[in-house]
């Protein structure tokens, strides 16, 4: 064998065994926010994991998972997939602009979501409202490429209303948030939209629930921070990708909160507020909006006019939520993804008079109400 060849073999041999050292001993992430799931854990050694198969799949992609400098090589690779191809990078496409999420036709159908959510209100006695809001694909879908396009967002949202009962009141959110596509309604970096999508949006909203909207001039804007990067970009770490803002929305000599309090699964209460400022210093900059994720929060304001909203949602809902605060005596906001036990186990929906499901509609083609059924 030539000197050269076996000098290559040596170091691709110290290049693994380094990255594997280094991959072993790293500090390891107990959760990637933005991918909204847990790392793989070491699969479990037994004899069965063995022979099936199933023991050396697991192992994969636990370390892939946990691979040495994971996000500088997701960056790298991302940088130069884009640049020699169609710039689709798991799943999301990258556009001069912003990224956009490239699974829109690939979801699944809502029927279920929409039958559960049938079930329920035929249970309750007050006014329903359902706002599906579409992602920053649905917005923008005119910037993916054709192909993808099977199925749109709004043919999605289309579908859903169309299979609620007619005693739930539909809102058209697509409609809204298309006409003022041209303003900063939806992040670059993320799916979601920004508090002054939400804000558009609200304006709509709580008309339908018998309130005047309130004024926009009478809001103070607070950047919290200007380098927001989401879930979007927590997929491809596109180098090239802008940092978004987060915004808190202040009204001035508006209504107060007096009371926030979070509950877990367990019945555990925790002191909240509307807007958890130390987020923006974790990995989780966007629970800057009602803190971390609990299965029930209750907020009460000083407004003496004794009205309750229920708002069953996702986290399109976190930065929304805060405008409702002006209207109602207090608000109850229920997330079926964290729930794991029956929704009247929490509260008696039956107290509020009123009942908004707000969602992302990229979040209803999961069975997220299996616990209000």
């Amino acid at each position: 064998m030539k000197i050269s060849n076996k000098i290559s073999a040596l170091l691709l041999l110290v290049f693994i065994i380094l990255f594997s050292i280094m991959t072993l001993f790293e500090s390891k992430s107990e959760k990637y926010v933005n991918e909204n799931r847990q790392p793989a854990e070491f699969p479990e050694i037994t004899w069965e994991n063995f022979l099936d198969g199933n023991f050396g799949k697991q192992l994969t992609v636990c370390t892939a998972d946990h691979f040495a400098f994971r996000d500088k090589w997701i960056a790298a690779s991302a940088r130069l997939e884009s640049g020699i191809c169609e710039s689709i990078i798991n799943d999301v496409y990258i556009s001069e602009n912003r990224l956009l999420s490239a699974d829109v036709s690939a979801r699944g159908s809502t029927e279920n979501s929409a039958q559960a959510v049938n079930e329920f209100v035929k249970n309750y006695d007050g006014a329903v409202y359902f706002v599906a809001v579409p992602t920053s694909s649905g917005v923008y879908g005119n910037m993916l490429p054709a192909y993808l396009l099977k199925s749109t967002e709004k043919q999605q949202i289309d579908s859903l209303y169309s299979n609620l009962d007619s005693d739930i009141r539909k809102i058209d959110a697509y409609n809204i948030l298309k006409m003022l596509s041209n303003n900063y309604i939806y992040y670059r970096s993320d799916s979601k939209w920004t508090s002054y999508g939400a804000f558009c949006v609200y304006r709509t909203v709580i008309q339908k629930l018998g309130f005047m909207p309130a004024s926009y001039d009478k809001y103070t804007i607070e950047h919290i921070t200007d380098s927001y990067m989401g879930n979007l970009y927590s997929k491809t770490h596109y180098m090239e990708s802008k940092p978004d803002l987060l915004d808190i929305y202040e009204y001035s000599g508006g209504a107060e909160i007096i009371d926030c309090k979070g509950y877990d699964n367990n019945g555990m209460m925790y002191r909240k507020s509307l807007y958890d400022r130390e987020a923006v210093e974790s990995d989780d900059m966007y629970s800057l909006y009602l803190g971390e994720e609990l299965p029930l929060i209750r907020i009460q304001t000083n407004i003496n006019n004794n009205k309750k909203l229920l708002v069953i949602g996702d986290d399109y809902a976190s930065c929304f939520i805060p405008f409702l605060t002006q209207h109602y005596n207090e608000i109850a906001f229920i997330s079926p993804d964290c729930m794991e036990k029956d929704l009247n186990k929490f509260l008696n929906p039956d107290d509020y008079e009123q009942l908004l499901f707000l969602f992302g509609i990229d979040s209803l083609d999961d069975d997220i109400f299996s616990y209000m059924r």
